[in-house]
């Protein structure tokens, strides 16, 4: 109302974009599918007690590594036009173990050296962004007068899944990669493990856990999985490696995870929810005028709103045990 439009036309016309259109539902599920991946790493690292905050870098490093290798798979390439039955298994690979290494070496300096993790980690997505500029300035530099890479050969990029949309073929990679995520954590006895190191690590040590290859296992597979995320947005969005690619996907998806309380399964509707609500806000700006960063003031609401629901159930809870021990002396 402060804009003068009415608040129902304005989220109508964001709800309307991002869910009820094909192609605005198109560009919502792009959104979600690296959102997914980091998240997914997010809950892996914290789970098993590993505060890392890197994403950014693993991101960035994922989708260099996967620049690298898929530049060779095409036409002129050292591994020339590979079958792409073949060539996304062994890029999913690549990214899998770029990001893990990267954020492997965080999880070393943790277990090793007793670091800790969580500047490490900050410190180390200003490398990765530091050490792509340099690549897209120098080694791997695209004719031309823009700091970027050559394009990466059409038969390496993802398939469209949607018929007149961008949606690709990444977030059917999101999907299992929750799925398997899931069984790690609640079916495995190595995700007991994991989860028993975030609760207490003296009492794990006590139960006989080495925590440090569960901290270092952890750490490799999270890192993994936001490397994941850059193949991703690499061979599904820009088809080239350019600087500033990431766009903060790193620490949103750390939000996505936050806001589905660190359950893997809840990881892709909220990422849905949030790409949707990203996606949205231009369409509400073109259509009533309304500026998109009113999404990003509804964001931050349901942010702290999920993070304060705890103590607000705790308080909630204590008021009720004083009450009931009132009654009860009365």
């Amino acid at each position: 109302m402060l804009e003068g439009t009415s608040p129902v036309e304005a989220y109508g016309s964001l709800l309307q974009e991002a869910f009820a259109s094909v192609r605005g539902f198109g560009f919502t599920v792009v959104k979600a599918a690296p959102l997914s991946l980091i998240a997914l790493g997010t809950i892996v690292a914290w789970r098993s007690g590993f505060g890392y905050l890197g994403f950014e870098g693993c991101f960035l490093i994922g989708a260099t590594a996967t620049a690298a290798f898929a530049m060779q798979c095409g036409e002129g390439g050292w591994f020339g036009v590979m079958h792409f039955g073949i060539f996304i298994p062994l890029c999913i690979a690549v990214s899998l173990t770029a990001g893990g290494a990267w954020a492997g070496g965080v999880g070393l300096l943790r277990t090793r050296f007793g670091g800790n993790e969580v500047l490490i980690s900050l410190m180390t997505n200003y490398v990765a962004i530091l050490l792509v500029q340099y690549l897209i300035s120098g080694p791997m530099r695209a004719p031309g007068g823009l700091p970027q890479s050559e394009r990466m050969p059409p038969e390496t990029w993802l398939p469209f899944i949607m018929e007149g949309t961008r949606a690709h073929a990444g977030i059917l990679i999101a999907i299992p990669a929750a799925v398997l995520v899931w069984v790690l954590l609640r079916k495995t006895a190595v995700g007991y493990e994991m989860i028993v190191n975030s609760m207490s690590p003296p009492a794990a040590r006590y139960a006989g856990i080495r925590v440090d290859r569960i901290i270092l296992m952890s750490a490799c597979l999270a890192g993994g999985l936001g490397g994941l995320a850059g193949m991703v947005e690499l061979l599904g969005v820009q088809h080239r490696l350019v600087d500033g690619m990431s766009g903060g996907v790193g620490f949103i998806g750390i939000v996505v995870a936050l806001l589905a309380r660190l359950n893997p399964l809840w990881v892709l509707p909220t990422a849905v929810l949030y790409g949707g609500l990203t996606v949205g806000a231009d369409a509400m700006q073109r259509s009533t005028g309304v500026p998109s960063s009113i999404t990003f003031i509804l964001q931050s609401l349901i942010v702290l709103l999920v993070l304060s629901s705890d103590l607000l159930r705790r308080y909630r809870i204590r008021a009720l045990g004083v009450s009931v021990s009132i009654k009860g002396s009365t």
